[in-house]
């Protein structure tokens, strides 16, 4: 009688010397400051020779780079622009970067594109504001989904089953009366369309965002930092309407 086939969740396959890359690689994205071949090592429980060769490695391929003035380490943005190439994500740029410069320009404010990444939102592309005073968020900047304007308009243009899902894995912290507040949040920016929220971290801006609607649901969110300012030549319920247009125009052609 022949024998069985191993199923894949009973093999396991070893590639040590790519694990030692991804554990570096993995550290690193987290570290809030560049570190050193000593601190890597310890943290990733590996001797410095094995790390040596690695860092070199990675060094060498445009994955680190060193800290000026320093031999510590960090990410550059390779593996960022790697996952920007991907066909969805690629076709949606394609498509999206040409109409934000026009609603930049038409706003006289920044804009920006986000995508949902595990718990966190991503800024995946950005138009800096023609006008001479703006605010602009860096493209690979992150925040937790449920804590940005951006992250709401993307749960709440889910489909049912995805929101749930998002809200049990990431709001687990949440307090029965928060997830409550956060439910009914989720349900007033669907029904509208659109969030207009004053921002939590920079006073006198209104994250004002839409969603890119594919499948049937948010694939991405289309966001301005509204600068509230003394004579701004777009009013923000203006740039909120441009905004939502544009989001709109977006979702139809990709």
């Amino acid at each position: 009688m022949p024998k069985s086939k191993p199923s894949e969740s009973n093999t396991a396959y070893h590639a040590p010397a790519l694990e030692k890359g991804l554990d570096i690689l993995e550290l690193l994205s987290s570290a809030l400051h560049p570190m050193g071949l000593s601190d890597i090592s310890q943290a990733v429980g590996r001797s410095k020779s094995e790390i040596f060769r690695m860092l070199h490695v990675l060094e060498r391929r445009h994955y680190l780079e060193r800290a000026p003035g320093t031999d510590n380490y960090l990410l550059t943005n390779r593996l960022f622009l790697l996952g920007m190439e991907r066909p969805p994500l690629k076709g949606l740029l394609d498509v999206a970067m040409p109409m934000m410069h026009e609603l930049s320009d038409a706003t006289q404010q920044s804009c920006h594109l986000v995508v949902p990444s595990g718990e966190s939102m991503v800024v995946i592309a950005r138009i800096d504001p023609p006008a001479d005073l703006g605010l602009v968020v860096r493209i690979g900047h992150r925040r937790p989904l449920l804590a940005a304007t951006s992250g709401l308009v993307l749960t709440a243009f889910q489909l049912p089953a995805v929101r749930q899902r998002w809200l049990d894995e990431y709001g687990e912290t949440l307090s029965a009366n928060a997830c409550k507040a956060l439910v009914a949040q989720l349900d007033g920016i669907a029904a509208d369309g659109f969030a207009a929220i004053d921002s939590s971290v920079v006073p006198g801006v209104t994250d004002i965002s839409a969603p890119v609607i594919q499948g049937g649901a948010a694939s991405a969110a289309l966001t301005i930092p509204y600068m509230n300012r003394a004579g701004a030549p777009v009013a923000r319920d203006r740039a909120g309407a441009i905004l939502r247009a544009t989001a709109q125009a977006i979702s139809q052609k990709i």
